[in-house]
């Protein structure tokens, strides 16, 4: 099963590559403005989002739009193979992390919102909600030990694919917008 993840991670790798700048911030403003629909969204007090990273969905419309909706916003950081969101009240206040993603430059406040909407990130999706993300397992065991979150991700038309690998430890999205 490894070895068809991989094969997936690459084939979608090559296929983001493939995108311009100009057509990924299009197509993520538009995936952004979908969430913000949501009664997710709406209910929300915090929003856990990502910054992008190797041509993902860009959230930054939407987190920007969270912080003027008097939202809190909070970031991942991994401490070895635990993450922790970081609240942060300025997207300008990540830095590049070992494998390049932005994450907060504080350790503190961690969020602590069990009602948080999570905007989860994704290589790979099916329509189950299933996903393939880097492999390091960090989202899964995030959900696992905090499963009350409502999810969202967003990706690409690309992305998504009739039926993904999964394991009894991968945890679906609640939602799933594509574009």
């Amino acid at each position: 099963m490894k070895l068809h993840k991989q094969t997936i991670r690459q084939s979608m790798r090559e296929k983001k590559r493939a995108l311009t700048e100009s057509e990924i911030l299009r197509r993520s403003e538009i995936l952004c403005r979908m969430v913000l629909e949501t009664e997710a969204y709406q209910t929300a007090k915090t929003i856990y989002g990502y910054l992008p990273f190797n041509q993902e969905v860009n959230l930054k419309f939407l987190l920007q739009q969270a912080l003027k909706d008097s939202k809190q916003i909070a970031l991942p950081k991994c401490y070895g193979r635990e993450m922790r969101f970081i609240l942060i009240s300025d997207l300008n206040q990540v830095q590049k992390c070992a494998n390049g993603a932005p994450e907060p430059i504080d350790d503190h406040p961690v969020a602590a919102d069990p009602s948080a909407l999570v905007i989860v990130p994704g290589i790979a999706f099916d329509a189950k909600g299933y996903r393939i993300g880097y492999g390091g397992g960090y989202y899964d065991r995030f959900l696992s030990a905090e499963p009350y979150h409502p999810t969202i991700a967003l990706c690409f038309d690309f992305q998504l694919v009739p039926q993904l690998p999964h394991e009894s430890h991968d945890i679906p999205v609640n939602t799933l917008f594509q574009i």
